[in-house]
């Protein structure tokens, strides 16, 4: 009888874990639901007062003016130049350091290189940003006197190293998880170290490294503080990494500065601008769920 009550009251307490994280998953559901919603919701009103087409294909961005001009691609051609520079910057230099950090480094030394890699995306974004504006910026400046005070490339450099780590330390755990048989099988056929981490190690671990890149990428697709600082708060239609620029988060930021009134067209323009933003993001980690299916039929 009392073994009876015991399997029951296991029976009871595995259910109600069950219930606990069936709940937890689905709320993680409801709130990004709940998020695109509001999202989709709010910029209906945007939309109805003007046209998807001239928002599209539209080159000037000047919704707070009084001739107003709703066209994004000046802000989609500077989220993309800063985030392209940023990527120039962080996906060679942090596969490169978790290749090191796998399949070279002492043990006893990646155990002190890596927490202290990982401290670089602790230090506040802001930092970063002041960073950029008042070092990088005169620095670069001695090196290429056309370059203005806010422009797209100190930003973009310094992203590039703020999103070192998220890259490094994914990248670096999905080598870390090729088995050892699979190296060891290659040391056999005579290849050496480096070249069974590029031609084995990299390929093996494909889906992680591709998994760290998306994770680098919507990180500078995402930046604000950076881009809101030292890129100059610009929307030019230009890929001059000299000029300033205006990126979809700092453009954000500006108008929930809180000048802009509530409910107005100007104010949801922020709502229009994150859906763009959204459908960016969504098709970065479309392409790479597929980039990682045809990897794994290959291999």
């Amino acid at each position: 009888m009392n073994f009876l009550s015991g399997k029951s009251f296991q029976s009871v307490k595995e259910k109600a874990i069950e219930t606990f994280l069936f709940l937890s998953a689905a709320s993680s559901i409801l709130i990004t639901t709940g998020i695109v919603f509001i999202l989709f919701y709010e910029s209906s009103g945007f939309f109805k007062k003007v046209s998807i087409v001239e928002f599209l294909t539209g080159t000037q961005w000047t919704p707070l003016f009084s001739e107003p001009r709703f066209g994004v691609l000046p802000l989609v051609a500077g989220t993309f130049l800063t985030t392209t520079i940023a990527l120039l910057v962080a996906l060679p230099v942090g596969l490169i350091t978790a290749m090191y950090l796998s399949e070279f480094a002492p043990l006893r030394l990646r155990e002190i290189l890596k927490p202290v890699l990982e401290l670089l995306a602790a230090v506040p974004t802001v930092v970063y940003g002041y960073f950029a504006l008042l070092f990088l910026t005169p620095l670069l400046q001695k090196f290429i006197p056309d370059l203005s005070g806010f422009n797209a490339l100190s930003p973009g450099i310094i992203m590039g190293i703020m999103i070192v780590p998220y890259v490094s330390s994914v990248s670096e755990d999905a080598m870390s998880a090729v088995p050892m048989y699979i190296k060891e099988g290659s040391y056999a056929m005579g290849a050496t170290r480096l070249q069974t981490a590029f031609r084995v190690v990299i390929p093996a671990a494909f889906s992680g490294i591709a998994a760290a890149f998306i994770i680098g990428i919507s990180r500078a697709l995402g930046e604000t503080m950076v881009v809101a600082i030292a890129a100059g708060m610009m929307p030019n239609w230009t890929i001059n990494p000299l000029e300033p620029v205006q990126t979809f988060t700092s453009y954000i930021v500006q108008v929930s500065l809180g000048d802009v009134p509530h409910g107005t067209l100007e104010y949801s323009t922020i709502f229009a601008v994150g859906v763009v933003l959204f459908f960016i993001t969504l098709g970065a980690n479309i392409l790479s769920f597929f980039l990682r299916m045809k990897f794994r039929e290959r291999y």
